[in-house]
């Protein structure tokens, strides 16, 4: 008999004083969270009419938990004899939920526990660290903690990469067919975000977050949970998109994919997934509703060989953005949508430009234009094939100059010594584009090039989004440059990537004012 309960939200609290776990509570449900976690091994109190107090004010549902290994709690017996007070108090006083850790949930206790209480749920629960989560492991565990009796069953889990969260989706999915107990699930680490993310697709009730947008590792921000990813319309048909990136904290790629979503009634979400080993990701994640991917840093390249299929400039360019399983064969087909919005950018300011000094033309206006590239990554890449397909003459700069060297090689273009991008200035009015991370959060007072060099371009053009108007732009546009940020480019990119996703739907102007708005 399977089952199905409404998803609640709920954060954990770990608090020195009684006053802060208070007040914590308070703020917690102030952004959005039905239910908190009061963590008492974590409080210093010297008698337990003090937790009692907490307990009778409590301003949130709450479940009780005493974690074994408390730094409070060197003398075992002590830490034992405590928590058996503390769990006993929070069922005669009726709290929602009594957790019990499974060093200590033996069938006596929770036995007790169970005689004792009236609306109170047990829960059993247990940290697992260290080694692979396979699903034998965590199947043993499950039915060790379902024989206690408990009524719901509770497990975190450490995961070391992104592709150890499989099994906790699979333990989800068996718990809500095959079994009568709930089950809790929750991977801990920066690795194990989508475990709450994407919980509810696989029959997760409860979704853990942090408050107050602290980064948590593992954990999406209480806010998020409600306003970004609206994680209560996420059911069993929903599609899973993502960016594959690493580091991918700073992807602002879910501000503007899940709204875009929603706005055009498409059931899919959009997660941070941080992968290690792209390949293997792939090997793990393999069914179709895994539908789409944006590709971030470092994974462009390896993406290519990762594809059963290459989109013909993709593959030219030999860096992926964009990646789609095709649903009638579970195919992976691998596109570049970073090419074309960058080069349409530019044309479009260029055009601007020319338009308010009267040359209006249909002719490319990055034609015949000397084209400097900094950087020679998966962006650069794609910027210096887009240039070169519009008659640009393209000159590349790069920190490692042997790669300077092979793109110039594939785009017919010329690579120069880094140390040379301040003084090279064969004409006036070239274009400049900053493909590297230069400038970048939390760089941001760098630059990849001198101020007085850029009087020597008409346009600049800076790949980083992050802040949105870097040091790069701010000088360019005081010595008289046009400017195009790297904002322009994401929502453009981000435009092809989610045609791509959903067949063709896309709210330009929505997605837009996403992006201009937020950013």
């Amino acid at each position: 008999m399977g089952f199905k309960q409404d998803l609640l939200v709920y954060t954990t609290l770990e608090c020195e004083s009684l006053s802060e776990m208070a007040a914590c509570m308070q703020k917690a449900k102030e952004e959005g969270a039905d239910l908190v976690e009061l963590c008492i091994d974590s409080l210093t109190f010297t008698h337990i009419s003090e937790v009692e107090h907490l307990l009778k004010q409590r301003t949130l549902p709450s479940i009780v938990s005493f974690r074994p290994n408390s730094p409070r709690y060197s003398c075992r017996e002590n830490w034992k004899k405590t928590c058996l007070q503390v769990l006993k108090l929070a069922v005669e006083l009726d709290v929602e939920f009594v957790e019990v850790d499974r060093e200590v949930a033996c069938d006596e206790v929770i036995c007790e526990l169970m005689t004792k209480r009236s609306n109170c749920k047990i829960i059993a629960s247990s940290h697992v660290n260290g080694g692979n989560p396979t699903k034998e492991r965590l199947c043993n565990l499950i039915a060790n903690l379902q024989s206690t009796g408990a009524d719901i069953i509770k497990l975190v889990i450490d995961v070391a990469y992104i592709t150890d969260v499989a099994p906790v989706f699979h333990m989800l999915t068996h718990c809500q067919v095959s079994m009568q107990v709930p089950l809790i699930a929750r991977a801990a680490g920066d690795r194990g975000l989508i475990s709450q993310l994407l919980g509810p697709k696989y029959g997760a009730f409860f979704v853990c977050g942090s408050l107050g947008g602290k980064s948590n590792p593992g954990l999406p921000a209480l806010t998020s949970i409600k306003d970004v990813y609206k994680l209560e319309y996420v059911n069993q048909d929903t599609r899973v998109f993502g960016v594959i990136s690493n580091p991918v904290g700073h992807s602002k790629g879910p501000l503007l994919h899940n709204p875009a979503f929603r706005h055009t009634g498409y059931n899919g979400i959009y997660v941070p997934l941080l992968v290690d080993n792209i390949k293997e990701f792939f090997r793990v994640f393999s069914c179709n509703d895994y539908a789409g991917f944006s590709v971030g840093l470092p994974h462009k390249e390896a993406a290519v060989r990762c594809c059963d299929e290459v989109d013909p400039l993709a593959k030219s360019i030999g860096a992926v953005n964009t990646i789609i399983r095709r649903p009638s064969d579970g195919k992976l087909i691998g596109y570049n949508t970073d090419c074309e919005a960058c080069a349409t950018a530019i044309e479009d300011a260029l055009r601007e430009r020319q338009k308010t000094n009267g040359h209006a033309s249909n002719v490319s206006p990055i034609a015949g234009k000397l084209f400097v590239l900094v950087g020679a990554g998966g962006a650069g890449r794609a910027i210096a094939f887009g240039v070169k397909s519009r008659g640009a003459r393209v000159v590349i700069f790069n920190r490692k100059y042997e790669r300077a060297k092979a793109l110039a090689a594939a785009v017919s273009g010329e690579a120069l010594p880094y140390e040379q991008l301040n003084d090279f200035c064969p004409e006036k009015g070239m274009i400049l584009a900053n493909a590297s991370a230069v400038g970048m959060q939390p760089r941001t007072d760098q630059t990849p090039i001198s101020k007085e060099a850029l009087r020597s371009y008409e346009l600049v053009f800076d790949a980083v989004y992050t802040p949105r108007n870097t040091r790069l732009l701010q000088e360019a546009t005081e010595v008289g440059a046009a400017v195009v940020g790297g904002v322009e480019m994401f929502v453009r990119q981000a435009i092809g990537q989610f045609k791509l996703f959903t067949n063709g739907l896309a709210p330009e102007d929505f997605m837009r004012r996403i992006v201009y708005e937020q950013f």
